[in-house]
């Protein structure tokens, strides 16, 4: 008889929980995507040589290091509008020494995980200010999960461009 009893009370949780909403499901799944994001393009950029920082595919391209600086700026610009935060006062140059560039990405990938952190979707139909225009903060937060992919594969075309394997084509 208890067997009788235990199996559709487990089915109905079985049902419950398949039904279950995720709250906040695009703030929810920003904080999921930006982890993957943060490793590769942190260890993408800590694999380029440091003498390869000046380095540009063209003449029209920017560096290596101007890379970083326009990574660690969309970071922190994109994380705060998006989260409502303000973004920290940092100031790079491309030509600063690659300890000091890595530092700075680290640093803006760690504020974009504590700006998520606090973000909900309550707010993503305001608007704010980014890009130049005035956008929804629904739009800024998708902008972070396309610039972050876009950016570390920029990293890989650089370093495939120097002889380097990146990191997410490592086994």
């Amino acid at each position: 008889m208890k067997n009788i009893i235990s199996i559709p009370a487990l089915l109905l949780l079985a049902s419950v929980a398949a039904t279950a909403q995720v709250k906040d499901p695009v703030s929810t799944a920003l904080r999921e995507i930006v982890p993957g994001r943060q490793k590769n393009t942190i260890a993408a950029v800590e694999a380029m040589p440091a003498d390869k920082f000046n380095f540009k595919p063209t003449a029209d391209q920017m560096t290596f290091g101007h890379l970083v600086v326009h990574m660690i700026e969309s970071n922190n610009g994109f994380c705060s509008h998006a989260a409502d935060v303000p973004a920290p006062k940092v100031e790079f140059k491309e030509t600063d020494p690659k300890d000091k560039l890595v530092a700075g990405l680290k640093a803006s990938f760690d504020f974009c995980v504590e700006s998520l952190a606090k973000m909900d979707d309550s707010k993503l139909g305001e608007t704010t200010e980014a890009m130049g225009m005035k956008v929804s903060r629904a739009r800024v937060a998708l902008g972070i999960a396309g610039s972050m992919a876009d950016h570390y594969a920029e990293t890989a075309m650089y370093l495939r461009l120097n002889g380097v394997t990146p990191p997410g084509a490592k086994k």
